[in-house]
């Protein structure tokens, strides 16, 4: 979902979050009333992460090269929560305080997720925000919310182990939306999609997300940050309620030996124990 950001000083106890086979998949069914469609159109906001995606956001260079961004998300620290110019009906501006615990300690509190209003100005301000009704916003940020919250139960799924022996649990330092960036795990889902498109997906992530998480060495003995790369995709409406439904493919990155352990261990291990006749019951 691109539209992490952080707009507060940084004493304060919470920050906002916007948008966060080896893998951990998991089909999150909405439990709101909404659709996929809105929730495409917010998740495809353009982020900052660099001078590669600026050039592709639809602002000014000058614009965007005089904007102070927030080192943790990449994103304008301005956030206005004011009424947008010509907007008809009053969101609000309360944010919810997120789950997910923020920075290297306890006094750096949660993350904050954006407002109705901070959601609607940040869409507008990239030019994002044309031919999206006032009164779906809210509806997306709820989505947003969810789909972010459902990102961190499973990236806590894939720490347990850790956590257990540090008896610390993880935290989330930093976070990136790259939209444009295919992973290439989804690019190879896509790839096979075109030889069994019964089997792999046939349509790309609409978003994906690089977090930056804290693995805790155990108390008093710091951290080691370990980055996760999320691809979220639209899934099959849920078939009981008919809520849009959607599919978050979590995992560590392969860039250490560890993390290509981990995700080895994931894929093999049920493997193994269905090779050896222990299903679970």
């Amino acid at each position: 979902m691109g539209w992490f950001w952080a707009d507060r000083d940084s004493s304060s106890n919470s920050t906002s979050i916007a948008g966060g086979s080896g893998g951990f998949a998991g089909k999150l069914s909405y439990p709101l009333t909404g659709s996929t469609a809105k929730a495409n159109s917010m998740a495809s906001g353009c982020p900052v992460i660099g001078q590669k995606t600026q050039s592709k956001c639809p602002l000014k260079g000058d614009e965007v090269d005089q904007e102070v961004l927030n080192p943790m998300n990449n994103m304008p620290m301005d956030l206005s929560s004011e009424r947008a110019p010509g907007q008809k009906i009053t969101l609000s501006t309360d944010r919810t305080i997120s789950s997910i615990p923020r920075g290297t300690s306890e006094d750096q509190g949660l993350w904050e997720y954006p407002s109705p209003q901070q959601m609607l100005n940040a869409m507008r301000r990239k030019g994002k925000g044309d031919g999206i009704p006032e009164d779906a916003v809210e509806s997306m940020v709820d989505v947003h919310n969810f789909l972010n919250e459902g990102a961190w139960q499973q990236i806590l799924d894939w720490e347990r182990k850790y956590t257990q022996q540090s008896r610390v649990e993880p935290r989330l330092l930093k976070f990136t939306g790259r939209p444009n960036d295919l992973s290439p795990r989804a690019a190879m889902y896509l790839g096979l999609g075109k030889i069994f498109p019964e089997t792999f997906n046939t349509q790309p992530p609409f978003d994906r997300h690089d977090w930056t998480v804290l693995r805790s060495l155990g108390k008093e003995h710091g951290w080691k940050e370990v980055r996760y790369v999320i691809d979220y995709y639209s899934a099959p409406d849920d078939d009981e309620s008919g809520m849009p439904a959607f599919s978050l493919d979590t995992r560590p990155a392969l860039d250490s030996p560890l993390n290509a352990h981990d995700r080895f261990t994931r894929w093999f291990t049920p493997l193994w124990s269905k090779a050896m006749g222990k299903f679970d019951e």
